[in-house]
């Protein structure tokens, strides 16, 4: 069936909403509009569904919604587990709400029980809540920090990680295999809750994801003796990390802890912001506005669901650092590993698990501390995955891990990043320092001097629609016919093609497995410890350049980083 019969079909077919059908309408003379809406299904792919919000079967809407959860119900049926339940979270982007029920109801339908939280709720909660309720899977309903358009809708496993091979291709299977929409299975809300496939949970969750952080403090000596004299600004950028960040602090005993009040309530519409990501320079705006008001020392922000944390940092001077999630995530991995062997000594099998786009003073730190170091492709649920095979195997011992986009867990309590952890850890390692007679920027600064001047950053290229992809994947499969020689002056010294699962040896021609799953990434192991990774983004219309440097000082690094951004630049236009 093409786009337009597609379009009709919905417009004829009593299954679907008169709402549904006025928007369908109001764009009928617009060619494009239907074909971007029905030239294809919107695809369920490793992480779940995300998209831009509408009528459509390439948009989220409620009908979307119930596709992919009558395949993760036929799937989770498949594999002996309904009787387990599925736990459920939100965020507060516009329809997370309806489409939280919308999935909980066709989970009902299909006789597996939902656990609903009353309200919005941070991911890493949701993956904590599937563990301590011993469910199946788990849903979240999330679009991270994409535009105030776009909507989501993450996957979870048993294990608490978002799902991983062999679960991610068996949903996507049973997904696909929903064809007919009329099919798939609701019921009414009052109708599951009479029938005990329908339950809200909020309160006890809770309290119970908020012992499990308290149980990761290492040092509530030095929390105690200066946590609070230390000013910490926070925003949630209008989503879901407001109580839950502003809770653990306060029980904690940070007493100085201002919420930038134009971004604390949550809204859909991310109005302070073009889109919600604390990346961005802009969503730092009126946090420093207000961390200057009050001589703040840190400057805090979680995106809408609260996995990522955006850092600011105040030096001696007053001024304002930023720290990249490379910067925050070797600053909390050198105190957590540091500080563990310092009060308990480590595991002879501990591990510091990275992402492969993730700054080489990861490798440094493990190095310094003896301790073991795993690589996986980007996604923390690479990470979760290996904390399981831990678990499983009984063989080695999770220390931390993290990820350049701002992410990182504390613990195995939960299996995603947390920004609710890394808020507390990071204001903890302030009072730990404070305690020494440093800052965070001192902290970071120390970090360089013992690891080197590690420089990491990203390109990244938005090529939206149908032309869009097909772009994103000329520009891959370029290079992968044409793999450079030397990017930026740096000889590359190892070619790696993760969807070939090849490692080449550029000087001796040898090829290698990967050892990792297969994925459209390609990476260039460059000489002095730098390196280029090109990877299609997961979540949004981009293709990604992630690089990194070495440098000898904090200005070489600069410059050398500055220096390898442009050719990049470059390289990117040449194949455009």
């Amino acid at each position: 069936m093409d786009y337009k019969a597609r379009y009709e079909s919905w417009l004829s077919n009593p299954y679907f909403d008169a709402d549904t059908k006025s928007e369908l309408e109001s764009i009928r003379e617009d060619e494009q509009e239907v074909k971007e809406r029905f030239y294809t299904d919107l695809e369920f792919g490793t992480a779940g569904l995300r998209g831009i919000i509408g009528a459509g079967t390439n948009r989220m809407n409620i009908y979307t919604v119930r596709k992919a959860t009558q395949g993760l119900a036929n799937y989770i049926r498949k594999c002996g587990n309904a009787g387990k339940g599925v736990a459920i979270a939100y965020d507060s982007r516009h329809m997370s709400p309806e489409f939280a029920d919308e999935a909980a109801l066709c989970l009902a339908a299909n006789g597996i029980k939902a656990y609903v939280f009353e309200a919005l709720r941070p991911t890493p909660e949701l993956s904590f809540a599937v563990r301590n309720l011993k469910c199946a899977a788990g849903i979240n309903i999330t679009a991270s920090h994409n535009p105030p358009e776009y909507n989501g809708y993450k996957v979870y496993w048993e294990d608490g990680a978002q799902i991983t091979p062999p679960h991610d291709k068996g949903i996507m299977d049973e997904v696909k295999a929903v064809e007919d929409y009329t099919t798939m299975k609701t019921m009414g809300l009052n109708e599951a809750k009479a029938a005990g496939l329908y339950e809200i949970i909020g309160a006890e969750v809770d309290d119970a994801y908020i012992v499990e952080l308290k149980s990761q403090v290492l040092h509530q000596d030095a929390i105690d003796a200066v946590g609070k004299d230390i000013k910490i600004v926070y925003s949630p950028l209008h989503g879901t990390g407001n109580i839950p960040a502003r809770r653990i602090l306060r029980e904690l005993g940070f007493e100085n802890v201002f919420v930038v009040k134009e971004q604390e309530l949550p809204d859909g519409d991310f109005p302070t912001v073009s889109y919600p990501n604390p990346e961005a320079a802009e969503a730092f705006e009126l946090g420093l506005k207000l961390a200057k008001e009050v001589d703040a020392d840190i400057v805090l922000a979680t995106d809408p669901d609260a996995d990522r944390l955006g850092v600011r940092v105040k030096d001696k001077n007053g001024e304002y650092h930023t720290l990249t999630g490379n910067v925050s995530g070797c600053l909390l991995a050198d105190y957590e590993i540091g500080q563990r062997k310092e009060l308990k000594g480590l595991p002879d099998d501990g591990y510091l698990i990275k992402t492969i786009v993730t700054s080489n003073m990861a490798d440094a730190i493990a190095k310094y501390y003896n301790a073991g170091l795993i690589e996986v492709l980007t996604g923390f649920k690479y990470i979760g995955q290996q904390i399981l095979g831990f678990e499983t195997s009984g063989k080695g011992e999770y220390l931390f891990g993290f990820e350049e986009s701002y992410g990182c867990l504390i613990g195995t309590y939960a299996r995603d990043k947390d920004a609710i952890v890394a808020t507390m850890a990071l204001c903890e390692a302030a009072a730990y320092y404070r305690a020494k007679g440093m800052n965070l920027w001192d902290a970071t600064i120390s970090l360089y001097d013992r690891y080197g001047y590690y420089k990491d950053d990203i390109q990244s290229i938005t090529l939206k629609g149908i032309e869009g992809l097909a772009k994103i994947q000329e520009i891959l499969d370029t290079l992968r016919k044409n793999p450079p020689s030397e990017i930026a002056g740096y000889k590359v010294v190892k070619a790696r093609d993760y969807k070939e699962n090849t490692i080449q040896n550029m000087g001796t021609g040898e090829v290698t497995p990967t050892g990792l799953p297969v994925s459209n990434v390609l990476y260039y192991d460059l000489a002095d410890d730098a390196w280029v990774c090109v990877r299609p983004s997961g979540t949004e219309p981009k293709v990604k350049f992630y690089y990194g440097v070495k440098g000898t000082s904090l200005q070489d690094a600069d410059d050398k980083s500055e220096k390898m951004g442009k050719e990049v630049l470059e390289m990117i236009d040449k194949m455009m």
